[in-house]
């Protein structure tokens, strides 16, 4: 087996790139935490997928055999108020809380799609890993860090802390007294010795509707436990890349080190990998101020931020200019420039594949212009290599094509530019493009048919929730959008369809 490429990878544990090195040569481990299915899945979510959709590919093409877990949460993960999201959502849409994960499992499912992501190798829901997570509580609990209080157990993160110094706070890089400030203190948690003192597995009150009996009590665990158990399940005590958003890194990945520290007795991961958030028009996302645009608006046009609808992967490519640790600031003119860049990159795709080039014909000797072509070449590589830097590879790609254009419209003679140097060209262009960069040619109309059927699929899904729930002004607004771009939307006895005008 041939060596993979070096690659450098932000540790932010340790706060800075480091040579990456698997702890099996030539495989790798990656666990990152997935949705919590209670709602419709949120751009800032699909940024983070998509970024780790471009690290598994490349990951894969540079030669790793990767095990990607990626997890479903569909139960134990608490609102401000203590208030489980998954019984919360149940309620609202006045369905069984599994009910309320299969749709929204779907929903999200359906957008991965429609985003081009590739499945993970692993797909775990912590609803079926109940037993294991009741086994981790209790290797907690037998190896003292973990107390049981009224039929709950908590966590005891000051004896961890002393016991473990330099570790709690590591992911965060926060000093603990600001970690024990930070940390929230929930509804019916008022047992714990401490403040900082999270649960991981809780009591159920009366009002909770996903439950299961345990040693303790008869309840469900804490949403941290569920990736420490999961993670070890599917990838062994210590494996090498776990990722997530920046917003996970406390309390959630805190307490995962914890847990597996006083489990397992060792930290899970070697390298931890975080995306950065996104913003609208310069600022943080609210619901509250109406500063917010859903990946549906995105598509639709239907925003009072855009001017215009974007495609699924117009916005793909919109993320990849950015480096996934970058904020990346959602804007019409940065959309625009971007499906520019995007229909640009796909047509001098277009160009290059239509030349005619034999290979074959190779006499080991390089032009000027080959040596400079290489040379962008192995910038695009380059920028993968150095922490998956999209935007640089991307920017190498482009500086490739004005080679491309010039070739197409003789400006540069065959002789300038050597056959086997333009079939390079052509195999790294479709490799990045549509193998790593995750992209589709969006001008062929079999390729778009999958899209529109997943984005048909999750808009219509959408206004049946709105309906269900008697919001007739979001069910009109719905079916009268998508008449107004020429989609026609029928209710009858057999379903909804829907067909183009």
């Amino acid at each position: 087996m041939t060596e993979p490429r070096p690659i450098k990878i932000y540790n932010t544990l340790s706060g800075k790139k480091e040579v990456f090195t698997p702890i099996t040569p030539g495989h790798i481990g990656m666990y990152v935490c997935g949705p919590t299915v209670y709602s419709d899945v949120h751009l800032g979510n699909c940024r983070t997928f998509c970024s780790f959709d471009t690290i598994y590919r490349y990951l894969m093409h540079i030669g790793y055999l990767v095990r990607y877990v990626r997890n479903i949460t569909d139960v134990g993960h608490l609102t401000d108020d203590g208030e489980d999201r998954m019984a919360k959502g149940a309620k609202v849409a006045q369905l069984e809380p599994m009910e309320v994960a299969q749709r929204y499992t779907v929903g999200f499912h359906d957008m991965m799609r429609i985003f081009n992501t590739l499945p993970p190798s692993i797909e775990p829901r912590a609803t079926g890993h109940i037993p294991e997570q009741i086994a981790m509580v209790q290797q907690i609990l037998d190896n003292g860090l973990a107390y049981e209080r009224n039929g709950s157990v908590y966590f005891d993160v000051p004896k961890f802390a002393a016991e473990n110094e330099g570790v709690y706070g590591a992911v965060s890089g926060r000093i603990l007294d600001d970690l024990y400030s930070e940390t929230r203190e929930l509804k019916n948690q008022g047992d714990k010795k401490h403040p900082a003192d999270f649960a991981i597995w809780m009591k159920a009150r009366p009002e909770d509707l996903m439950v299961w009996e345990s040693p303790w009590s008869v309840g469900f665990p804490g949403w941290h436990l569920e990736c420490s158990a999961m993670s070890t399940k599917y990838l062994g005590k210590t494996f090498d890349i776990h990722g997530g958003g920046n917003d996970l890194k406390f309390p959630h990945h805190e307490n995962e080190v914890a847990q597996n520290h006083g489990a397992c007795g060792c930290h899970p991961a070697h390298y931890w990998v975080h995306t950065n958030m996104l913003l609208l028009n310069g600022k943080k996302m609210s619901k509250s101020d109406g500063n917010t645009i859903s990946p549906v608006e995105l598509f639709t046009g239907n925003s009072p931020h855009t001017s215009k609808a974007y495609s699924p992967m117009a916005v793909r490519f919109f993320m990849l200019m950015a480096h996934y640790r970058s904020t990346l600031d959602i804007t019409d003119d940065g959309l625009m420039a971007a499906e520019k860049g995007f229909n640009k990159l796909m047509e001098t795709h277009r160009i290059l594949q239509a030349l005619p080039v034999d290979a074959r014909d190779f006499d080991g000797s390089e032009t000027d212009h080959d040596r400079k072509i290489l040379a962008l070449i192995d910038e695009v590589f380059a920028g993968m290599d150095d922490d998956f830097n999209t935007a640089i590879s991307i920017a190498a790609l482009n500086e490739l094509g004005s080679f491309v254009h010039k070739i197409a419209n003789q400006q540069m003679s065959s002789s300038d530019v050597s056959p086997w140097v333009l079939a390079r060209m052509k195999t790294i262009f479709d490799a990045f493009l549509l193998e790593i960069f995750g992209l589709q040619d969006e001008s062929n109309a079999r390729q778009d048919i999958g899209t529109v059927d997943g984005l048909m699929a999750l808009i219509l899904d959408i206004r049946a929730q709105a309906r269900e729930q008697k919001d007739w002004a979001i069910s009109d607004k719905i079916r009268d959008s998508l008449s107004a771009v020429g989609i026609t939307v029928k209710d009858g006895k057999d379903g909804v369809r829907w067909s183009n005008a």
